[in-house]
């Protein structure tokens, strides 16, 4: 076919076939924006709403937590039940698993093996330290009431909690407390007879007369008395227990019918009642027995603090043996149970209320500048200790180490457990024995503080206003 004739032909499409063979895409595209302006009306819609109801919005959410807490308040039961005494004169062995065979925390000897025991001819250990001198205001007379350092130590004394009791260390003292050398001078308490701490003459001349002491103390009207146990009978004549009060606590003590004898014994404790507490804060008040047991009982060669809310169930001079000849140390302690680096210690005494943040953080700040290291152990020993619990022998070491340690809850706060480890760090002390959680609840039943203690501040208000 000639191609003009086929360029001449023509074909038709009709509307009917371009619908069949075309997708359907202009129903889709008005489906499609249908449902976007369905979609745009409902945003629209919700924004309306949001922006009309936002107070109701906000306001529903506090109404919820306030019926929350209010149903909290309604189920809270009423003051809280005293202490369970179950565990008081409780005298079982504490035991663990070593290698899936249950053992006794802590080896005790028996009744006989303590009756037979000798105390060692001095001390046992070889220590750098020979003797202690503790600084006073009669050594130090004239250089601390001359007009200029009047005002300055008493600058000093407002910034911290040193007074007439402590003595006024400032920082070069306190780095010259952790030189370890033959001898010592160091601040340690007792520095003024007008500091405080008064204790009658009939009870130093006892004090003086222990060479091995327990000890306790409650100050404010604090925890109940629990008689000792586990002694044997060859130990008591041997051994001193003395519990120092204040007043509060002697007359909490006799209102509730708990009496002092007249030879001052209450059972096995001898009762000593101290005048003129130097501190505000009676939790640093308890540090003056619990640390410087040396100063109060300086003719005894040994003494183990037990804090108030604690019941002492073995033998003092078995746990002596155990604890420190064994084991050739002349200082013992329990290990922290919950945690082992200082830093996580100032974190939870801030979370915990037992400090404030601020001041916790100016003495971590300290101890970093000093270079202090973020470690779980020092020296081959866990960082943190537990000290509710201590076993000393009273020796220029040991008490060169607790005359450091006391000084730092006063200049910082005074939870001891957070100044422990810097101490630890510091001097390097040899002959540390730092036993497992364990062995601590082998010495002690706990039974917990049986009521608040009563602040020294308030006491000192009423007394200036009837006056």
């Amino acid at each position: 076919m000639p191609s003009s004739t086929i360029r001449s032909i023509s074909i038709t499409v009709s509307d009917d076939d371009a619908a069949a063979g075309l997708p359907a895409a202009a129903p889709r595209r008005a489906r499609a924006s249908r449902r976007k302006a369905a979609a745009r009306g409902v945003g629209q819609r919700a924004v309306l709403l949001v922006a009309r109801w936002w107070p109701v919005l906000l306001l529903l959410p506090a109404v919820a937590l306030l019926l929350f807490e209010a149903s909290r308040l309604r189920a809270s039961p009423g003051p809280s039940p005293p202490v369970s005494k179950s565990s008081l004169g409780r005298l079982d062995p504490t035991t663990r698993l070593v290698h899936g065979l249950r053992e006794p925390c802590l080896k005790f000897l028996s009744p006989k093996g303590i009756e037979n025991l000798v105390f060692p001819e001095g001390t046992r250990l070889n220590s750098v330290v020979k003797r202690i001198i503790y600084k006073s205001d009669d050594n130090d007379y004239d250089t601390y009431h001359s007009d200029a350092n009047s005002t300055y130590l008493l600058q000093h004394a407002e910034a911290t909690r040193f007074n007439l009791f402590t003595g006024f260390q400032t920082l070069p003292d306190r780095e010259e407390s952790f030189k370890v050398n033959e001898t010592i001078n160091v601040h340690c308490g007792f520095y003024s007879d007008n500091g405080g701490f008064k204790i009658s003459d009939i009870d130093m001349r006892y004090m003086r007369s222990c060479k091995v002491v327990v000890s306790t103390c409650a100050f404010g009207g604090g925890d109940d008395l629990y008689q000792p146990i586990g002694m044997v009978n060859s130990s008591i004549g041997k051994v001193c227990y003395v519990a120092l009060w204040d007043e509060v606590t002697l007359s909490t003590q006799e209102s509730e019918g708990r009496v002092v004898d007249g030879n001052g014994m209450r059972g096995r404790w001898r009762i000593i009642v101290v005048r003129s507490l130097p501190f505000v804060d009676q939790r640093l008040n308890g540090k003056i027995p619990k640390m410087l047991s040396h100063r109060l009982f300086p003719e005894a060669r040994y003494s183990i603090w037990v804090d108030s809310k604690y019941q002492f169930r073995r033998d003092p001079i078995g746990v002596l043996e155990a604890l420190l000849w064994r084991t050739n140390s002349t200082f013992a302690i329990s290990e922290h149970g919950a945690r082992s680096n200082i830093y996580d210690e100032g974190k939870a005494i801030v979370q915990k209320h037992k400090a404030t943040p601020e001041e916790v953080e100016v003495q971590l700040t300290q101890y970093r500048k000093d270079g202090m290291p973020d470690a779980k152990r020092l020296h081959g020993l866990k960082a943190l200790a537990e000290a509710s619990v201590i076993v000393r022998e009273l020796a220029p070491v040991t008490n060169h180490f607790m005359c450091a340690w006391f000084n730092e809850v006063v200049r910082f706060t005074s939870r001891d457990q957070l100044s422990f480890p810097y101490v630890l760090w510091r001097l390097n002390m040899p002959g540390i024995n730092m036993f497992p959680v364990c062995t601590r609840r082998d010495l002690v039943n706990s039974l917990g503080h049986t009521r608040k203690v009563k602040p020294l501040l308030t006491q000192t208000i009423s007394e200036s206003s009837t006056t």
